[in-house]
């Protein structure tokens, strides 16, 4: 499954091929590998896709 901006992720244990020939595997049920390529622990996705900037709120003019 793709999520919208998030991870893809993929069911029962994995083995992945890194482009440099390496080779690496997840023994989880659910495996989130990383689509933004922010991550730390690329391929496997570390959550870094959710930091974002939010807008200050008190400098924002209500609405």
């Amino acid at each position: 499954m793709i999520t919208g901006d998030g991870p893809i992720l993929v069911e029962g244990p994995v083995d992945i091929e890194l482009p440099d020939g390496r080779r690496v595997r997840s023994q989880r049920p659910v495996t989130a590998l990383c689509a933004c390529r922010r991550s730390r622990r690329y391929p496997f996705c570390d959550t870094s896709h959710r930091t974002r900037t939010r807008p200050d709120r008190e400098t924002q003019e209500p609405s």
